[in-house]
């Protein structure tokens, strides 16, 4: 029976440095708060307007700048209020990559709500803060608050102080 505790304790030990799993989890992302109000800059190879639905397209090395925020995408669908008086949302697709400070994202594609100044970014998710990584399925940004939430198989491996 001693050998099995030995068992049992060394594997606890073992897995110390694995890969820790989990559904959820809560990160500051951005090193200052952002502000929704100030005026988005979006730059791209061509632009497709659609006076009838009133959307805008941009195409090919499409960044989008807000602040310290930064975007990039193959693509990015902007959508106008009715009134189209200003941005209602952006839909990004194709290698999304989000730069808030020293921290950055990467995904298949992302959705920016623009008044509550949240970006839902989905599949195959991949933050890094420094040398930390993390990833999920989904992760949840409030660039006004300056937190993130990552859903889905959220993966990281935590290192002790001695690697």
């Amino acid at each position: 029976m001693p050998n099995i505790r030995v068992l049992i304790f060394s594997l606890l030990l073992a897995l110390g440095a694995a890969p820790v799993l989990a559904q959820s989890a809560n990160v500051a992302f951005g090193a200052i708060k952002a502000d929704p109000s100030l005026p988005v800059e979006v730059t791209a190879d061509t632009l497709d307007v659609n006076q009838e639905d009133g959307s805008a397209e941009f195409l090919g090395n499409v960044v989008v700048g807000q602040g310290e925020m930064r975007l990039s995408a193959k693509r990015v669908l902007v959508i106008y209020n009715q009134e189209a008086s200003g941005i209602e949302r952006m839909e990004a697709t194709g290698d999304v990559v989000l730069v808030s400070g020293p921290d950055a994202a990467q995904a298949e594609r992302a959705d920016y709500t623009i008044d509550s100044g949240v970006i839902v970014m989905t599949g195959n998710v991949l933050l890094t803060q420094g040398q930390n990584a993390l990833t999920s399925n989904k992760m949840t940004v409030n660039l006004i608050t300056g937190t993130a939430q990552m859903v889905g198989r959220v993966k990281t491996i935590l290192n002790s102080d001695k690697n």
